[in-house]
C-alpha cells in the first residue's frame, strides 16, 4: 500500500469501481429488453464493446486530458503529461487512494456515458461506425467536459458549479449527444406509425435493478472515502430512486389509467439520474424532492419526441438529458451546508440567493450545447465517410441478423436452416416474430 493512502478508503473504492463497471452490462440488459426482438443482441453488444473501446482510449489519452495539469491555464483541457498513464506508479496517490485506482474508477464513468448514447440510435445504427464513434467521442466530447467540471483547473469547477457525480459530465453530455445522433441517423422506419414496444420487460427490470445496485458505487464512491459523506450520498441515492419510481407511476396512473412495470424501471432511472449531480449537496429531504420531480417531469418528457419528430429510440433525451437538467438545476434551490460544508454554497431555499442557481444554469447550457454540436459534427463526418445507418432492408429484417448473423430467440430454426441456410432461416424466423408482435394491440 503506498504511503499516505487509507486502506479503508482504498477497499471502498475498489468495490465501488466494480459496481460502476457492472452498470454497463446492466445498461445492456435494460436497453436490450426495451428494443424489439430483431435488435436485442446488437443493443447489448453496443454497450459491451463500449467497455473495451473507452478503456483503450482512456488509458491512451483520456485520463491525461481530463486530470492532467491544465493546458494553457484556460481551464479547457488537460495536458499530455500522462499519456498511457505515464508517470503514474503504484506509489502515486490521489486523495487517500492510489492514483491507479482513481483512474480506473473514473474510467468506468466514461464507459457508461458513451454506452448511454446507443439508446438514442437503437435499431438502425451501423455497428462498425459505432466502434469508430465511441473512442472519438470519449476523447473529443467527454474528456473536455469532464476536465471543465471535475479537474481542479477546469473553468466550470473554478466557477463554483456543483456536480458531485456526473449530472453534467455523464447525464447531460450523453443526453445532448443522444439527441444529436438521433438527428444524424433520422427516425426508424415506422416511427410514429408502428407500436415499437419493449420485447422483454423482465429483462428491462433486471437491467434497472443492476443499474440501481451499481449506482450506489457511482455516487457514494465519488466521496473517495468510506465516511459520513459517503453514507449520506448512499442514502440520498436510495431515496431519490424510490421517489422517482413513485413520481413516474403517479403520472402514468393519471394519464393512462394504470401503472406499468416499464414505468417502474423508467422512474427508478429518472430519479437516479437526477440525484447524481446533487447527491453530495442536498439532504435526504432534498433527495426525495429531486427524485419525485425527476420522475414526474421525465415521464412527460419522453413523449416530446413524438411532438417534435426526433426518434430518440430508448428515451436518452427524455430521461438522461431532462433528468440531468432537473437534478443539476435543483442544486441551486436545495443545496445545504450540512452536505457542502460550513462555508460551502447554499441553495436559494436555504438562504443562498440566486448565485448558485445561476452557476448551475450556465454550466447546463454550455455543456449541453458543446456536447450536441460536437457530437453532431462527429456523427455527420462518420456518416459521410462510412455510413452510420444500416440499409432499409437490413433495418427491416433486423440488425442482429444483418450485422451479426445471430438472433436472441432462434427456437425452431435449426431444422429449417438445414434446407435454407442459417442466415436465411433466421431472417424468416425474425420476420414472423415481428409480424406477430406488430399485430398485438398497442398499450
Amino acid at each position: 500500500m503506498p504511503v499516505n493512502t487509507d486502506s479503508g478508503a482504498t477497499a471502498w473504492l475498489l468495490a465501488c469501481t466494480a459496481l460502476v463497471l457492472l452498470m454497463t452490462p446492466g445498461l445492456a440488459f435494460f436497453y436490450g429488453g426495451m428494443v424489439r426482438t430483431k435488435s436485442v443482441l446488437n443493443m447489448i453488444m453496443m454497450s459491451f464493446v463500449s467497455i473495451a473501446l473507452v478503456t483503450i482510449a482512456w488509458l491512451a489519452a483520456g485520463y491525461s486530458l481530463v486530470f492532467g495539469d491544465d493546458l494553457g491555464g484556460l481551464g479547457l483541457i488537460g495536458g499530455l503529461d500522462h499519456l498511457g498513464l505515464r508517470g503514474i506508479t503504484t506509489q502515486s496517490v490521489t486523495g487517500q487512494v492510489p492514483t491507479l485506482l482513481f483512474a480506473t474508477f473514473q474510467l468506468t464513468f466514461a464507459v457508461i456515458t458513451a454506452a448511454l448514447i446507443s439508446g438514442a440510435i437503437a435499431d438502425r445504427a451501423n455497428f462498425s461506425a459505432w466502434m469508430v464513434f465511441v473512442p472519438v467521442w470519449a476523447l473529443v466530447v467527454y474528456a473536455p467536459i469532464a476536465h471543465w467540471v471535475w479537474s481542479p483547473g477546469g473553468w466550470i469547477h473554478g466557477m463554483g458549479t456543483l456536480d458531485y457525480a456526473g449530472g453534467l459530465v455523464v447525464e447531460i453530455a450523453s443526453g445532448a449527444s443522444g439527441l444529436a445522433m438521433a438527428l444524424v441517423l433520422g427516425p426508424r422506419i415506422g416511427f410514429k406509425a408502428e407500436a415499437m414496444r419493449p420485447h422483454n420487460l423482465p429483462l428491462v427490470l433486471l437491467g434497472a435493478g443492476l443499474l440501481w445496485f451499481g449506482w450506489f458505487g457511482f455516487n457514494a464512491g465519488s466521496a473517495l472515502a468510506a465516511d459520513g459523506t459517503a453514507a449520506a450520498v448512499f442514502l440520498n441515492t436510495l431515496a431519490a430512486g424510490c421517489t422517482g419510481l413513485l413520481g413516474w407511476l403517479l403520472v402514468e396512473r393519471r394519464r393512462d389509467g394504470r401503472p406499468t412495470t416499464f414505468g417502474v424501471a423508467s422512474g427508478i432511472v429518472a430519479g437516479l439520474v437526477a440525484i447524481t449531480p446533487s447527491c453530495g449537496s442536498v439532504d435526504v429531504l432534498g433527495a426525495l424532492v429531486i427524485g419525485l420531480a425527476a420522475g414526474m417531469i421525465c415521464s412527460q418528457a419522453v413523449g416530446w419526441k413524438f411532438r417534435h419528430g426526433y426518434d430518440d429510440s430508448l428515451d436518452v433525451v427524455g430521461v438522461h438529458l431532462v433528468g440531468g437538467i432537473v437534478g443539476t438545476l435543483l442544486i441551486g434551490l436545495l443545496a445545504t451546508r450540512s452536505l457542502t460544508g460550513a462555508d460551502g454554497p447554499r441553495g436559494l431555499l436555504y438562504g443562498g440567493g440566486l448565485a448558485q442557481l445561476g452557476k448551475q444554469a450556465v454550466a447546463i447550457v454550455v455543456v449541453a450545447v458543446y456536447a450536441f454540436a460536437v457530437t453532431y459534427a462527429i456523427g455527420r463526418l462518420i456518416h459521410r465517410l462510412m455510413g452510420f445507418r444500416v440499409s432499409e432492408e437490413d433495418e427491416m429484417s433486423g440488425v442482429d441478423l444483418a450485422l451479426h448473423a445471430e438472433t436472441a430467440y432462434d427456437h425452431g430454426v435449426l431444422d429449417h436452416a438445414v434446407r435454407t441456410g442459417p442466415v436465411t432461416a433466421l431472417r424468416e424466423r425474425t420476420r414472423n416474430q415481428e409480424r406477430t408482435q406488430d399485430r398485438r394491440p398497442a398499450t
